[in-house]
């Protein structure tokens, strides 16, 4: 057998020295066209050995090609460079620009990006060209002067680098010579209790001026001139405390689904993420914060379990799928007998309901056959003609059609089960719960919460725990 060992041997370490050779040729011509900077010569090779900045990079080729030709070692001043005209001299300069922008504003990471001149990204075209390279070769100007700038960025703001979703995002306009600043919203997780009917979730416009408070010239009798049908929303009571606490310019409520306006949120309290624009504060007591919201809707709806979230919260809020646990008082058309309710109870706890979409909503939902599960229901016979029925169901669950059966619609209902009429003459929704998991996941917590000590989910006292996303 042969040995091709030491041939083999010999080919690498002649094909090492020809690309070594390779980079120092190539390196030469690029030197070649007018002043380079280091920054910018070495930024062709940025594929090459890592570690360096281009800077460093360019520097080591002038040195060993001035080395390897036997001739005085030649800096260029970057102010002369026609490639980047100066700019690679300015790293600083820019940093701290970024960090003047925002002085005031608390954040915790960033992230830089720049708008290169076009006049640049073709001085970078013919450099390459006329030493032979590739247009591409190495690494864009925006890359480096990304990085450059954005690692002298975090000393003077004691933050970090985020390539996700940071606080706060740096654009470098260097034609405009501007820097603009994104604060990137902030996100307080929470669940609350509306503790009065009649207030909804969100704001509510009025459908006969459309929020204008206005018809015509009129002022509009429908809302007395407000815009709004309701006088006070949850929105309203919570939302507009943590803005100013963040010293935001606004604020959007999300919830995990939402009540009927006439239902009360009692019990565990509904999962809610309130999202804060443009805070200039960040790091706020989440504890003081539950206190100031409280103090504000003076009983109507209070708050617990804040905690500084992540942006994932909303979607995770919004997303989860979810069952409640609701209690409502039953008012009957006839007298029924404690034997037969009992029996109509026992028929729904466990049942499987199909629901066509309900009149009172169909005017906004699909009109659809959908078929939703009664984990759990009891009830309790008040007098021959009234009852309070406690039901945990599924999310999208409708509670009012599923006593009154809907003229049919919902099929099995207590209603139908005991032959009479049936209406829900008052309803409170008194558990809200994750149906494979909680909503309070600690991944999605910027920090522990330091509004109570206990942000676990409140387990369901039922099998299929769980929120809906749909109206109740």
């Amino acid at each position: 057998m042969t040995d091709v060992g030491p041939s083999n041997d010999k080919t690498k370490a002649t094909g090492t020295v020809c690309s070594r050779m390779n980079v120092l040729a190539d390196a030469r011509e690029l030197a070649a066209e007018g002043p380079v900077c280091d920054a910018c010569l070495g930024r062709a090779f940025a594929d090459r050995s890592h570690g360096l900045t281009n800077a460093e990079r360019g520097r080591s080729l002038r040195i060993a090609a001035a080395l390897a030709d036997d001739d005085p070692y030649e800096s260029t001043d970057p102010a002369e460079c026609w490639v980047c005209e100066g700019l690679c001299d300015e790293f600083d300069a820019w940093a701290e620009r970024c960090a003047e922008a925002v002085d005031g504003v608390e954040f915790d990471t960033y992230q830089v990006g720049t708008r290169t001149p076009p006049l640049l990204d073709e001085n970078e075209r013919l450099l390459r060209e006329a030493a032979g390279l590739d247009p591409d070769a190495g690494e864009a100007f925006n890359s480096e002067f990304n990085r450059e700038v954005g690692k002298r960025i975090g000393p003077r703001t004691d933050t970090t680098v985020d390539f996700g979703r940071p606080d706060v995002q740096f654009t470098l306009d260097i034609d405009a010579d501007a820097v603009e600043v994104d604060v990137h919203s902030a996100f307080v997780y929470g669940r609350y209790r509306k503790l009065e009917r009649d207030i909804p979730q969100t704001e509510w416009p009025c459908n006969a001026c459309d929020g204008s408070g206005y018809v015509g010239s009129q002022s509009c009798e429908k809302c007395g001139g407000t815009g709004y049908l309701y006088e006070d929303s949850v929105e309203e009571l919570t939302a507009p405390i943590v803005r100013d606490v963040m010293d935001g310019t606004d604020a959007t409520f999300h919830g995990a689904g939402r009540e009927d306006v006439d239902a009360r949120m009692l019990g565990t309290g509904r999962p809610f993420v309130i999202e804060v624009f443009e805070p200039r504060r960040r790091r706020v007591d989440t504890r003081r914060l539950t206190g100031d919201i409280d103090a504000f809707a003076e009983g109507r709806v209070e708050v617990d379990n804040l905690g500084l979230a992540t942006y994932d919260a909303v979607e995770r809020v919004k997303g989860l799928d979810a069952s409640k646990r609701y209690r409502a008082e039953v008012a009957f058309g006839e007298p029924i007998d404690e034997d037969d309710f009992a029996a109509a109870v026992a028929a729904l706890n466990g049942a499987t309901v199909e629901q066509y979409t309900p009149q009172r909503v169909d005017h906004r939902r699909a009109n659809l056959t959908r078929t939703r599960e009664v984990y759990e229901a009891t009830g309790e016979l008040v007098d021959p003609r009234h009852a309070t029925v406690e039901i945990h169901g599924a999310g999208g669950l409708y509670i009012k059609e599923l006593v009154s059966g809907d003229e049919g619609r919902t099929n099995p209902s207590l209603a139908g089960l005991l032959g009479v009429d049936a209406e829900v003459t008052a309803l409170d929704v008194v558990g809200v719960y994750g149906e494979d998991e909680s909503f309070e996941d600690e991944a999605y917590f910027r920090e522990e919460s330091t509004g109570d000590d206990d942000t676990d989910e409140p387990e369901a006292e039922a099998t299929g725990d769980g929120a809906d996303a749909a109206d109740d």
